[in-house]
């Protein structure tokens, strides 16, 4: 049966509609508020060729990396050896993986014993053992930041539910109830995806949804292809930079060259500076993603399905041994800071090109404030993801207290917070006025949350940026504000640093306050009618 153009259109809304559908069942079933409350989470939908054709907007970063870490899988355990209930994990950052904190898992789907593609899902998971509980700061290689899945094939009849590999995940974390929840999540969320699938077999045969996936990839293709033959061909350079890597107080250095030629667009990070002895490294996986996710944002259409016929079109190159392409086995924990200054540095370097279509520099910092406490024989751990200011764009202000581009997670309610970790207490939460940098269009705002230590034994971790370095404003827009942390204990102010962890004691006040968004175009031209409601709702003073 051939597939008409209204088949196609049906089997593509079908195929979205299943990603964000397998997305929603992985966080209405997680255990962890990471991914309940927060959504750090993904689910994909992949073809036969481990191709993705669809995926849920989740989390940005994980969106344009899952099809790189499914490869090495498969190159180990090609798809014709592959049975019923199979399933392949990986969190390996040297081996297609990003951060080991990310477990993605793969569920080949078989329909009458034909495999008709793979269902995809990928969390954050709060422990996975390492030297600390939750996040720790001082790692000095992956090893030390918890347990590494290289790409491996179990089945979920013999080694899951109660197997050996469920039996050695719960021996080697520290709140195993969650760590396998989470992963359980996981698998019901590739169960909605492999039934789906199979549904659209059921009503058109396997070779017309195969055809309709190939179709799926070529038209992103075309359309990216279409956008990109619009701009000027030519090489345009920028650099973003951080703050330091915690240890010497000088700035990383990321350097891209962006070249178009015709419709094909290369992004290259020659000249970025090397890999670090911290945990600020960016596995290739993740530099991809963001460089990928910047220029997809930036000159396409938001109707496009973002899928692997995208990076048919836009290639990402770093040099072996950067921070955006370590080798092993340095610590890459913290990786999002660097993947956000490549979104910033990517940017920039389409500013010189489509300066109507790209945002100032933001806050752009993923913050994770981690607290933790042994409670009898059991850790509790709370991680959350904090936001900022986004940059502002030529026609809009930057969204005020709101998580990075990359990361995209909600923010966790305090009702639901305070009643998973009654070791803390959250005494304030809100804008930091001023924080924006002035414009034409303003940069949003940073926000702070404080937190109330109610009980001794309490530990913190955490790693930011933007403690030195302002985000950037474009067109004569200013740069946001700073960030900063500290505790107040006892009436003392005691500064914290951006890439650190220390214990707390009973009664402290754990204080944390993100930078802001830079602004877009000059301030004179800002409107009266905007600067009045600012104002009005002390969002800025003048």
């Amino acid at each position: 049966m051939a597939l008409s153009s209204v088949d196609h259109a049906i089997i593509n809304r079908a195929l979205i509609a299943a990603s964000h559908e397998m997305g929603s069942k992985l966080i209405r079933s997680a255990h962890s508020p990471i991914v309940r409350e927060a959504q750090d989470c993904s689910a994909a939908i992949i073809n036969q060729q481990g191709k993705v054709v669809a995926q849920a907007e989740l989390t940005a970063i994980q969106l344009g990396s899952i099809a790189q870490t499914l490869a090495p899988c498969l190159a180990l355990f090609p798809a014709e050896t592959l049975r019923e209930r199979d399933f392949f994990i990986n969190n390996d950052p040297y081996h297609g993986g990003q951060h080991i904190q990310d477990i993605f898992l793969f569920t080949p789907i078989f329909y009458n014993a034909e495999l008709i593609g793979f269902s995809a899902s990928v969390a954050h998971h709060i422990d996975l053992g390492g030297g600390a509980p939750g996040l720790n700061p001082y790692a000095g290689d992956v090893h030390q930041e918890g347990l590494v899945f290289p790409p491996t094939l179990y089945n979920l009849d013999h080694d899951w539910n109660g197997g050996p590999l469920e039996r050695f995940i719960r021996a080697n974390v520290r709140m195993p109830e969650a760590t396998i929840g989470d992963i359980n999540a996981q698998f019901a969320a590739n169960l909605i995806g492999a039934k789906r699938l199979s549904a659209l077999v059921d009503r058109y045969g396997s070779e017309q949804l195969s055809e309709a996936m190939d179709a799926m990839l070529d038209y992103s293709e075309l359309r990216v292809r279409n956008a990109i033959r619009n701009l000027p061909n030519g090489t345009y350079c920028a650099n973003a930079a951080m703050d330091s890597d915690g240890i010497n107080n000088k700035p990383i250095v990321i350097r891209t060259q962006v070249t178009i030629e015709d419709n094909n667009l290369e992004i290259s990070f020659d000249g970025t500076d090397p890999q670090v002895g911290t945990n600020l490294n960016c596995p290739l996986a993740s530099t991809i993603a963001a460089a990928i996710a910047c220029a997809k944002s930036v000159l396409t259409d938001s109707d496009i399905p973002f899928n692997d016929g995208v990076g048919r079109v836009i290639k990402v190159s770093a040099p072996f041994g950067s921070l955006l392409n370590p080798s092993s086995p340095a610590p890459v924990r913290a990786r999002l800071l660097a993947s956000h200054r490549v979104f910033n540095a990517v940017m920039k370097a389409l500013a010189q090109i489509a300066p109507d279509k790209v945002i100032a520099e933001g806050f752009d910092t993923t913050t994770p404030i981690c607290l933790s406490r042994m409670e009898g024989n059991n850790y509790n751990i709370y991680l959350e993801i904090l936001g900022g200011g986004y940059g502002a764009g030529n026609n809009n202000d930057g969204c005020d207290g709101v998580d990075s581009p990359l990361s995209n997670c909600a923010n966790i309610p305090i009702e639901s917070l305070e009643m998973d970790y009654r070791f803390l207490r959250i005494e304030s939460y809100s804008l930091i006025p001023d924080s924006g940098g002035g414009g034409m269009y303003r940069g949003g705002l940073g926000l702070e949350r404080s937190y109330r230590i109610l009980e001794d034994g309490t530990s913190f971790a955490t790693y930011s940026d933007r403690f030195d370095i302002v985000s950037e404003g474009l067109f004569g827009g200013k740069p946001g504000g700073l960030a900063t942390m500290f505790i107040n204990r006892d009436g003392e102010k005691i500064a914290l640093s951006s890439k650190m962890g220390c214990d707390l004691q009973k009664g402290d006040l754990l204080v944390i306050r993100t930078g802001g968004g830079a602004g877009y175009g000059d301030p004179e031209k800002r409107s009266t009618d905007h600067m009045d409601l600012d104002i009005s709702e002390g969002l800025t003073s003048q």
